[in-house]
């Protein structure tokens, strides 16, 4: 479509122009088939005797061969097959066999089209505009009508998110087609199946040539995706293979899982706060300065494989145990919930605690303090909430009991009698005794004693308690309500039910907030923190729960989650929102640790400084210091943030919306400079052009829309759309000299545009095939095909980037990893280094302006890593602190 349709076109003469557009197309292929169907028949006639023509197949006689097309490899020979019928022959030109490991894909029908048809696309999906595409010079095509499944959409959770997909998925992504990619013109590997072919215009068949080092073809969910092979390689055996020299280190994690768990903010010996965010256990020494292990800043524990829930810190301050989740692995195989025992100090898992022995994940877990931490109690997910008491050095299962059908929310032991466990949660405490099984696994038993509120009303949460030093304990319910537990003497009368141990019964209560107590924390003076969920309010209480001091948190940091105390009067407190906040009652609070709350999608780097931006569900457009690990700034943008790029002055940055509204907001003052709606459907792509003269947008109305921009970004005027792709964009790069465009589709399409001469789609794509890329962010393409898995769904990489110095590119998958390749990546089943941390799909990869990091999203586990590029491409050689401790769970000799 040429220009921009002016304010009056209305969707019915948009639609007749687009039909009269396609008729004539249609018309003129139709009129290239005939005279390149005549042409074959002529040089058939000319070259192979009549009774070649009669045979099933027969080759022509040695003597007799075809000259190739102009441009092509003069070496192919050229063999005749039959169709089934005497009128139906096409020409096949023999070829060696490709290289290893590039085989044939599913076949397809024999009479058909192994590709959809449609228009120029590389893809398996057909174009709305019917535009045939003529190929190499010579080369013959037979075309088919299109076949198309529905597609998911991938940028957006609020239909079919992700992460919210069967897990069921995951065991048939990983079934190998072993045939995933082909090598255009490779006769044998194909094993005598129909000749390679290529998208072309409805109902239309023609003769086609086969030649070596042509193209390449690859199927995912089916459909064949043909990718030409650039002038300059020869081979495919003289691409790079193994994986690239450059490696990741995990410099620095973003954010904080607040919102939805407890157990999650203790401070070690060491001085260092321990917290966790997806499947890493984040050790952060506020404020830096030397001392301690790695010397400052965050060092990482990464042994656990899916989401870790919960954290306990032992008695000597230095050993953690950390519980994770169950999940699936890549091949669909669960992976079952377990609790890790590490030391801080060297990052080393000690123990592996009741693998095989947990349901669903581990929920709360204790280490005991009266014995110096040699047990530690567990409460799993299950529905019964199993209850089980282990030996810590040994790894053995002392006692297992069924605890409650309602969640439990807390659970620890008596600091003064390790035979003394409290849980509580949905309306229930509960008072366990522990007796015996000690050295002898699973012989212990565990007796409930349940906590009667007789009088006082029973709240329908109890999210935390805390033992008092006189015995006493202390719990906090979803009234506001502090109630005080005391000891009573031991009822006789219940043998088998504690009767021998005393129980305790309510003594005080105390309304301390408004809305619920989230925590509780004992401080080394004696007195209590609480703090409130709905008011927000951080109290110090005396004894008899006399309130002593008192702070309110900032409401944009959300309700308290989490209490710890730190060095001298140093308070840590974590937020629902997701947030770390440093200080004390006196002086308040400040952030040291930020983070989004909802699922992440939209990820750009800034042009010349070490400075990202993200946004996502959470409406939050955040641009993040790469620097100093700290927000720059942040705003509400009251809509789903799915995409964001800027402009190569880094003056302006463009923020796509759910909505098909996109804003340009001046990065320094945050004012929204520019307000645009394009269409009603989300936006997944924005992307400036090299020079900064164009913005196109990438949208679910599988329109890509142009607008010129003026030289500081803030403004732009709408230039003209791309239209002829058959389904939603989901990539699209520019070309260096910034006239060019190749975009990806939901449908596996590869399209590209001459922008300045009209936005024009170019029809013939083997001429784009040594087009130079300023970003290379598209995830089909043939310099990286090499990066898909076998038995690829089509969805199973979310985002794919280029490094600036073109050396490797970085992919996010479906399955928490991200992976480095080198570049190009143009060989099947191409070996990477992969990374794991994400605790959900990784949503978006890209590496700063120097390259000297790479930044990835997470997406249902809000995170923000950002990692280290170490090696031959990076910034240096490896830091000498501990904090750059590689990943402690082995996946493969290439798992870093």
């Amino acid at each position: 479509m040429d220009g921009a349709a002016g304010p009056g076109d209305g969707p019915a003469r948009e639609a007749l122009q687009s039909l009269s557009q396609r008729l004539r197309v249609q018309e003129q292929e139709m009129e290239l088939v005939k005279a390149a169907l005549a042409e074959a028949l002529r040089l058939l006639r000319l070259q192979v005797p009549p009774s070649s023509l009669q045979g099933s197949g027969t080759p022509a006689p040695p003597g007799d061969s075809l000259a190739a097309p102009p441009g092509l490899p003069p070496t192919c020979t050229p063999s005749l097959v039959s169709r089934g019928t005497q009128t139906e022959t096409e020409v096949e030109l023999k070829s060696s066999p490709g290289p290893p490991g590039l085989s044939n894909g599913p076949p397809a029908p024999q009479g058909a089209s192994e590709e959809p048809g449609g228009t120029q696309s590389e893809g398996g999906g057909s174009s709305s505009s019917g535009a045939g595409s003529p190929g190499p010079p010579g080369i013959l095509r037979p075309l088919q009508p299109p076949q198309r499944a529905d597609t998911p959409r991938r940028n957006s959770s609020s239909s079919s998110s992700p992460s919210e997909r069967p897990r069921q998925k995951l065991s048939r992504k990983a079934i190998s087609s072993a045939n995933l990619l082909v090598r255009s013109g490779s006769t044998e590997s194909r094993g005598g199946k129909d000749p390679l072919s290529s998208p072309g215009g409805p109902g239309s068949r023609r003769s086609n040539y086969n030649l070596e080092g042509i193209s390449v073809k690859m199927f995912l969910r089916g459909r064949p995706i043909t990718m030409y092979i650039p002038s300059g390689i020869r081979s495919l055996e003289e691409l790079p293979s193994g994986p690239p020299p450059e490696t990741l280190s995990l410099d620095w994690v973003y954010g904080y899982r607040g919102r939805d768990s407890r157990s999650n903010l203790f401070v070690l010996r060491s001085g260092e706060v321990v917290y966790f965010i997806a499947c890493v256990v984040v050790l952060y020494r506020p404020g830096g300065g030397p001392g301690g292990p790695g010397g400052g800043g965050q060092r990482h524990y990464r042994g656990h494989t899916d989401c870790v829930r919960c954290l306990a810190v032992h008695p000597d301050g230095v050993r953690v145990a950390s519980g994770q989740t169950a999940g699936v692995d890549k091949d669909g195989k669960p992976l079952q919930p377990v609790v890790h025992i590490w030391d801080s100090e060297t990052l080393l898992k000690l123990q592996e605690i009741g693998l095989g022995a947990f349901e669903r994940g581990v929920g709360a877990l204790a280490f005991s303090a009266a014995d110096q931490g040699a047990f530690l109690c567990v409460v799993d997910d299950s529905n019964e909430h199993m209850l089980s008491v282990w030996d810590c050095s040994r790894g053995m299962k002392l006692a297992e009991i069924k605890s409650t059908n309602d969640s439990v929310l807390a659970v620890g032991f008596n600091p003064r009698d390790s035979s003394c466990i409290v849980t509580s949660g949905k309306s229930h405490v509960h008072f366990w005794n522990w007796s015996g099984g000690v050295g002898v696994p699973g012989n212990g038993t565990l007796t409930r004693k349940q906590g009667v509120f007789g009088k006082y009303k029973k709240p329908k949460f109890i999210p935390c308690f805390v033992f008092l030093p006189d015995g006493d304990i202390l719990t906090g319910d979803s009234e506001g309500n502090i109630l005080t537990w005391g000891r009573s003497p031991s009822d006789s009368k219940t043998p088998g039910r504690g009767g021998a141990k005393e129980t305790y019964g309510i003594v005080a209560q105390a309304h301390a907030h408004e809305g619920s107590i989230f925590a509780l924390c004992l401080r080394r003076d004696g007195t209590v923190l609480s703090g409130g969920g709905r008011d927000r309010r951080l109290v110090q209480w005396g004894p008899g729960l006399v309130a002593l001091q008192e702070a309110e948190i900032p409401e944009h940091f959300g309700a308290v989650r989490a209490i710890a105390e730190g060095l001298g009067s140093e308070l840590l407190v974590g937020t629902t929102k997701n947030a770390l906040l440093r200080g004390d009652l006196a002086q308040g609070f400040s952030p040291v640790i930020q983070g989004h709350t909802d699922e992440l999608w939209g990820l750009c780097t800034h042009p010349s400084q070490n400075r990202f931006l993200t946004c996502g569900h959470d409406r939050q457009l955040c641009l993040w210091d790469g620097e100093s690990h700290a927000l720059a700034w942040s705003i509400d943008l009251k809509e789903t943030g799915l995409c964001a790029d800027f402009h190569p002055s880094g003056a302006v940055v463009a923020v796509g919306l759910n909505t098909g509204r996109w804003l340009v907001l001046d990065t320094e003052t945050r004012e929204i400079v520019s307000d645009v709606i394009d269409g009603n459907e989300q936006l997944s792509v924005v992307r400036y052009s090299p020079d900064g003269l164009y913005l196109a947008i990438g949208s679910h109305d599988n329109v890509i829309y142009i607008y010129s921009v003026s030289s500081d970004g803030a403004k732009s005027s709408r230039f003209g759309r791309c239209m002829g792709h058959s389904s939603f964009i989901t990539h699209l790069d520019w070309s260096k000299d910034g006239n060019f465009i190749m975009s990806n589709s939901g449908d596996y399409e590869i399209l590209y545009w001459d922008v300045a001469g009209g936005c024009k789609q170019l029809k013939n794509r083997y001429e784009s095939r040594d087009r130079e890329w300023a970003t290379y962010t598209c995830v089909l393409g043939f310099h990286v095909y090499g990066v898909w898995p076998d038995g690829s769904d089509g969805t199973d990489i979310n985002s794919l980037c280029r490094s600036h110095n073109e050396r490797v590119v970085a992919v996010a998958d479906d399955f928490c990893k991200v992976h480095l390749f080198q570049y190009p990546c143009a060989r099947a089943k191409a070996p990477s280094r992969m990374y794991g941390g994400h605790g959900s799909h990784v949503t978006s990869v890209r590496f700063t302006h120097d390259d000297s990091h790479l930044v990835s999203l997470g997406g249902k586990d809000a995170s923000i890593f950002q990692w280290r590029v170490l090696g031959a491409g990076g910034a240096g050689p490896a830091p000498a602190t501990p904090s750059r401790t590689p990943s402690l769970s082995p996946a493969s000799s290439l798992d870093v």
